[in-house]
């Protein structure tokens, strides 16, 4: 009788851990959520729009290689300092792109494309003031392609998120255009007319 009680205490147990066990997994499933809500699937986004994000992803790790350059290879204090702001920037607005991205399912690039790496690896290869008028040219072309995107995002992006991130990082952008023209127009300024 006392092996008998055993075993059923020990099947008791047994059966007890294992109804615990599936009460706990689908407690945790349930209680995710807060009650009355139901769980949000990630919405994707349109392809215009995940080609926009990828595309700036990858234009922003081009930027910040480019300013660490700058830091290290400009010969002006302007120019170092236009890179480092291009380092801050650009960091801060990436990171702001990641969290909508996640929330899109996007697979982001690791790394700047072919063409951001070409322009990355010529102007490593300058220096002193060659590579400050380099950079700075760079930079009035890239800053106005970046802008002409933003605006064109932050009006017909389908998706609100996107939208609001091109919104919001286009004052930034706008900004880093006024800079980066009007260092280049001090490094290189109007040749002397001729009488």
């Amino acid at each position: 009788m006392k092996r008998y009680a055993t075993y059923v205490l020990m099947m008791i147990m047994v059966l007890a851990v294992a109804l615990g066990a599936t009460y706990g997994t689908q407690t945790k499933r349930t209680t995710t959520m807060p009650a009355g809500t139901k769980k949000q699937m990630p919405v994707r986004a349109s392809s215009t729009d995940v080609t926009f994000v990828k595309n700036s992803t990858a234009a922003g790790m081009a930027e910040i290689k480019l300013g660490q350059i700058a830091k290290d290879k400009g010969a002006s204090d302007d120019v170092k300092n236009f890179g480092q702001r291009m380092i801050d920037d650009h960091t801060k607005a990436g990171d702001a792109l990641k969290q909508v991205a996640a929330q899109k399912s996007i697979t982001l690039p690791t790394a700047a494309n072919a063409t951001q790496k070409a322009t990355i690896s010529r102007l490593s290869k300058l220096s002193g003031k060659s590579f400050d008028k380099a950079y700075m040219s760079e930079m009035v072309k890239d800053h106005t392609a970046v802008v002409a995107a933003l605006k064109q995002a932050s009006k017909t992006s389908k998706d609100p998120e996107v939208k609001a991130w091109a919104a919001n990082t286009l004052p930034t952008a706008e900004e880093h255009l006024k800079m980066a023209k009007n260092i280049h127009a001090k490094l290189s300024p109007p040749a002397a007319k001729k009488k």
